[in-house]
């Protein structure tokens, strides 16, 4: 199948570099979320990819090729950029006729896109009655018309209520499993770690990681278990005495990085020490990313005082 390869890859507007010396490859057969702060290049990037913009420096391939070398590149690539791209005054069907009749698509491919994406039953609806997330579900139709080996989806789940989010991760996880190569711009970290297998980390245009979820996760966040007890005093020394380099809390409760719940449970009942709350706490997509990008976020609020 095909890959999307990057290399070198840099865009200047005005003296000011969105995207700084990029190198990366995209695979097929896995999802690939790509990540990063506002400004940090992402958007920048699919355009640079999709021959929207030319690149000051550096290539972006799709299968060895620039995009605009592609024959029939409805039918390679598929691509979701902007919900309202489709005209407000035309049905999500006659949007996708077009489309399908422009690019030599079967126009059958346009009644299956319209069932896979749900919106079979509002198909002859003009575009401007549509909600943002029944807008995006056209979008990626569109992005789907030709049945492409290569998907890219900026923010694909903005505007989905959490149906279309539960059916947006089981596309991505399907695509995937088909040997497509998907890359999928997200803000949502919970999402994110739910249906990416390899992450794109940017910052301020810099690549900041290309790794695999878990290994990004348990790299940068360290896992612990929550404990409570009516006799703090007693769990400390219990602890200590053990090795664990536990901190207390202020409401009482101790946390115990690198630990196991089924070993420090068994620990307490030996030694007689009550439990109240025995709780592993595994660590998150969102608590590494924002370790990595803390200094990356080119729009950061300020903390109000309490």
């Amino acid at each position: 199948m095909t890959s999307i390869d990057v290399r070198d890859l840099t865009k200047e507007y005005a003296g000011r570099r969105a995207v700084d010396h990029l190198t990366f490859s995209v695979r097929p057969g896995r999802v690939t979320g790509f990540l990063g702060p506002n400004g940090a290049g992402k958007s920048t990037t699919f355009r640079l990819v999709l021959g929207l913009d030319r690149p000051t420096n550096g290539s972006a391939t799709i299968g060895g090729r620039a995009y605009q070398r592609l024959r029939a590149p409805l039918n390679r690539v598929g691509a979701l950029l902007d919900a309202r791209a489709a005209h407000g005054s035309r049905t999500a069907r006659d949007h996708l006729l077009a489309l399908a009749t422009s690019n030599r698509i079967p126009a059958r491919r346009v009644d299956t896109v319209l069932e896979e994406t749900g919106l079979a039953p509002v198909a002859r609806r003009r575009v401007r009655t549509y909600s943002l997330g029944m807008r995006q579900r056209l979008g990626i139709a569109a992005a789907l018309l030709g049945d492409p080996e290569v998907v890219l989806l900026d923010e694909p789940a903005n505007g989905l209520d959490p149906e279309g989010i539960v059916w947006i991760r089981t596309l991505l996880r399907r695509l995937a499993a088909d040997g497509r190569t998907v890359l999928v711009s997200s803000h949502l970290m919970g999402e994110t770690a739910a249906f990416a297998d390899h992450l794109l980390i940017l910052g301020r245009g810099r690549l900041l990681a290309d790794t695999p979820v878990r290994e990004f996760i348990h790299a940068r966040v360290r896992p612990h278990v929550r404990v409570r007890t009516s006799d703090p005093a007693a769990l400390g020394e219990l602890l200590a005495r053990h090795g664990h380099d536990a901190a207390r809390e202020p409401d009482g409760s101790w946390t115990v990085p690198h630990a196991r719940v089924d070993d420090l449970g068994r620990l307490m009942s030996e030694a007689g020490v009550p439990v109240l709350e025995l709780t592993a706490r595994e660590a998150t997509l969102e608590e590494a990313y924002l370790d990595l990008t803390a200094a990356e976020a080119e729009f950061t609020a300020v903390p109000q005082e309490t």
